[in-house]
């Protein structure tokens, strides 16, 4: 078993999911939905391999947007990126699982946080001040990979559009203005699609 197949991440019941009401696509009501879900006695850490293909539960996926005025940081997905169903599609979200590591002893919110800002500076380094805010939340079953994964979309908006790759897989990486986004939408993973006619297309 491979060190990311053997990685216990957080994961939530789907059937919680459905209780709350199962959205397809964005949902700007993230609140509600984390404050239900994100409880101690419903989450649970589990093996990455047991869990990539069990509909039944839900990874929790910290989804961060970085922004600067009219434009957002986008890359394109390359090999070293974890979820190779994801490769050489591009991307607007820079995040990943939430890992047992993250926890301390936790399984609630405070895990989550401490893993989405550990995520966001493994990934990126972000030389501008800014605010991180909580914008929505992403399902998506209509793909393999959206069926067992709960995104959870935050947007940082940046004053100065000030970022570099820290890894590798984020490959081809720049500002790109929100105005070419919809035309070359089809060349996006499902989630950043969601976000480009949610989310950017509101201001």
């Amino acid at each position: 078993m491979s060190a990311k197949s053997s990685e216990r991440v957080l994961v939530v019941p789907a059937a919680e999911l459905d209780r709350l009401g199962r959205f397809q696509g964005f949902e700007a009501d993230a609140e509600r939905y984390l404050e239900a879900l994100l409880r101690p006695e419903l989450t649970s850490f589990r093996p990455r391999g047991e869990v990539e293909d069990d509909p039944g539960l839900k990874q929790i996926i910290p989804y961060v947007v970085l922004r600067s005025r009219d434009a957002v940081f986008c890359y394109t997905r390359g090999g070293s990126q974890g979820e190779s169903r994801l490769h050489r599609l591009r991307s607007l979200g820079v995040g990943g699982h939430v890992d047992e590591a993250d926890a301390d002893g936790r399984c609630g919110f405070e895990a989550y946080d401490t893993a989405m800002r550990r995520e966001l500076d493994e990934e990126v380094e972000i030389r501008s001040r800014g605010v991180l805010r909580l914008a929505g939340l992403i399902n998506d079953d209509s793909t393999p990979v959206g069926a067992v994964h709960l995104g959870v979309v935050h947007v940082y908006e940046l004053e100065n559009p000030l970022v570099t790759p820290r890894e590798a897989g984020l490959v081809d990486s720049r500002f790109t203005p929100i105005a070419e986004l919809a035309p070359a939408r089809e060349e996006f993973e499902t989630w950043s699609r969601f976000c480009i006619d949610e989310l950017l297309a509101r201001g």
